[in-house]
């Protein structure tokens, strides 16, 4: 679990910087179902989200436990927010032992397209015993650098990062007012808030270095590799050589293959053809381009060419990722 000191810190070079402003950028939250959560104790919710689709909590009162990952606990008070960047099932219970109910099973009213009010709270239930939780269930994306999520925690917290993001305690008291004093607009402004403070949490994870991706967030600390892993980023379709490369990182040719190989685990021709599937399926999926513009843009000589790589890569070609796409946003 995310769970490091907020003041610890991390020092990158400008292109690395620039790396993690692309990661922010390239973030997407799309397919997002909000939900509103009225009870009061004993309560136990299941919530079913798939894996790969992310998951967003915030405890505006009262408070909960999270369990998930064969019954692991993680105490949830008024105020704390968390980010599950992979899914996966878990249950938010009034008490560690609590049995747990699908969250679809309970009343259920649909506020607009993408936001529901799940109340399970009895008539004349005391304010002051009520719980409120404002909950997501996401898309989560982050383009160039996608699997960056694979290497995330299971669980984020934002409330770990307040020493080191100040900006993050007004955000979160203005969701906990939005959420307990319902005004006009209420919903679209809860929603932006949690965009928002998702970015954060994912940038939080990496300015305190990463947790498990500490070989790739090494390779940005290094001011060599970061000046060519910086330079891949800005011109995926330019062809690279190990040498022009290795003149980006000021050091000889055997000396950067070397040191790129054991920082992040790739040759740097492995890095770059992976970049490039990455961005190619982003450019594809959100902002459907035709895939021989994206060959080209990305230095194919063709769209055969391009489509070759693409499915020895992925393992699909890349009209299925666009049907795919495409049916994913009709069922939305």
């Amino acid at each position: 679990m995310f769970d490091r000191s907020s003041k610890s810190s991390t020092t990158y070079t400008t292109a690395a910087v620039d790396l993690v402003s692309e990661l922010l950028l390239g973030m997407r939250l799309e397919g997002v179902r909000y939900r509103r959560v009225e009870t009061r104790a004993p309560f136990g919710f299941r919530f079913e989200t798939p894996y790969g689709r992310a998951q967003f909590h915030f405890v505006a009162h009262g408070t909960a436990h999270l369990r998930y990952a064969d019954a692991m606990l993680l105490p949830l008070g008024c105020g704390d927010a968390i980010f599950m960047p992979r899914g996966g099932a878990h249950d938010l219970v009034s008490a560690p032992d609590e049995p747990s109910c699908d969250v679809d099973r309970f009343e259920t009213e649909t506020l607009c397209g993408n936001v529901d009010v799940t109340s399970a709270c009895p008539a004349g239930c005391p304010d002051d015993e009520s719980v409120l939780v404002f909950s997501a269930c996401m898309n989560f994306d982050l383009g160039g650098m996608r699997p960056l999520i694979a290497l995330m925690p299971e669980v984020m917290r934002a409330d770990t990062l307040l020493a080191r993001q100040p900006e993050i305690e007004p955000m979160l008291k203005a969701m906990e007012r939005e959420t307990c004093t319902p005004r006009a607009g209420s919903v679209g402004v809860m929603a932006r808030l949690a965009d928002v403070l998702a970015a954060s949490i994912v940038r939080g994870w990496v300015e305190c270095g990463g947790d498990n991706a500490v070989g790739w967030f090494e390779a940005l600390r290094d001011p060599r590799l970061g000046r060519a892993i910086g330079a891949l980023h800005r011109a995926p379709g330019r062809n690279w050589t190990v040498a022009e490369l290795a003149a980006e990182a000021g050091c000889s040719r055997s000396m950067f293959a070397e040191r790129f190989q054991t920082m992040t685990g790739q040759s740097p021709a492995r890095y770059l053809a992976e970049l490039r599937m990455r961005l190619a399926t982003q450019w594809i999926e959100h902002e459907r381009q035709p895939i021989d513009m994206i060959a080209q843009r990305l230095g194919y000589a063709s769209q055969a060419a391009f489509s070759r790589a693409f499915k020895r890569i992925t393992g699909q070609s890349p009209g299925m990722v666009r049907q795919a796409a495409g049916s994913r946003r009709a069922a939305e």
